[in-house]
């Protein structure tokens, strides 16, 4: 759900026994549950029609209203953020993204990201429908790590998504995965959308968008092993929600995954992109060696 200015929600309470501004932070994801208790505290949510405390406890048939006023973000501005460059020409950018780097700004992450350093690179990104994320046609995720596009003008930006829709994209990435998982070359097919359960995930859900993973093991340790994953679609989280479905968790990602010691962070990277050079139509693909310290995490597995 999307929240846009002075706009107001309405919800039927289903389950008894909960609080209120736990309720609303579930139903309301995008706000933060300080945000959630100050709307309380200002009148903002009622609960059939009453205004009430937080604390309040729900009964099932309640009506809950959320009146939000949000001011529309700030447009990104340039950050002298270091940048990993593996390829640039005059439509695109071609970056080594470092573990820890959020790609665009978002609540909760309103700078320090990877659009920020891209517009100190390249002052003059192309605007699109979502002034948070000129340039992008893709994402990784915030700990996930390796080599993705970024488009320097609106032609290009056109033709690159285009290229990610049709499923012409090359995509491979090394993955660490808890367990030892056969066959060694397999497809996963469940459809992924928004957990019923916690509106933050993402898991297989019938009703989900289509999603398919390929995956090709390369090496097994006694509780692990390293696969290389080609996904032909682009849901969010789609490899790490297909791999813990299956019952082989991404190490590291403490949402769907599991922690591990010797594994300091998610064990995701992406290795290879491969497309068309917008100008031309040269097929070109780039590759991210695996950084230092997911390399160490492998050489302590042995």
């Amino acid at each position: 759900m999307l929240i846009d200015s002075s706009e107001v929600y309405n919800f039927i309470v289903d389950k008894a026994e909960t609080r209120l501004d736990k309720y609303v932070v579930e139903k309301c994801p995008e706000l933060s549950r300080t945000q959630v208790q100050k709307l309380i505290a200002d009148g903002e949510v009622t609960v059939n029609d009453e205004t009430v405390r937080a604390s309040l406890k729900l009964g099932a048939g309640d009506r809950v209203s959320v009146r939000v006023s949000i001011s529309p973000p700030p447009t990104p501005s340039p950050e002298a953020i270091p940048l990993s460059i593996l390829y640039e020409d005059d439509d695109l950018l071609v970056i080594d993204k470092p573990s820890g780097l959020t790609i665009h700004p978002a609540p909760g992450s309103p700078n320090h990201t990877l659009v920020n350093a891209v517009l100190s690179h390249v002052p003059s990104l192309p605007e699109t429908d979502d002034a948070m994320r000129p340039g992008i046609v893709h994402r990784l995720d915030k700990d996930a790590s390796g080599v993705m596009v970024v488009a320097k003008n609106s032609a290009a930006q056109q033709n690159l998504i285009s290229q990610f829709k049709s499923r012409s994209v090359v995509k491979a990435y090394t993955v660490l995965v808890k367990g030892q998982l056969t066959p060694d070359d397999g497809v996963i097919e469940a459809p992924v959308g928004r957990d019923p359960r916690h509106r933050k995930r993402m898991a297989v859900v019938e009703g989900g968008r289509e999603a398919r993973t390929n995956y090709h093991v390369m090496q097994h340790w006694d509780d692990f092993t390293l696969l290389e994953v080609r996904p032909e679609t682009g849901r969010t989280h789609q490899i790490r929600v297909h791999l813990s479905a299956i019952g082989y968790p991404v190490v590291g990602d403490r949402i769907y995954g599991v922690a591990a010691v010797r594994v300091p962070r998610l064990f995701l990277h992406a290795t290879r992109l491969g497309f068309k050079l917008p100008s031309s139509g040269k097929p070109v693909e780039f590759t991210s060696e695996l950084p230092p310290d997911l390399a160490k995490a492998l050489e302590n597995l042995a």
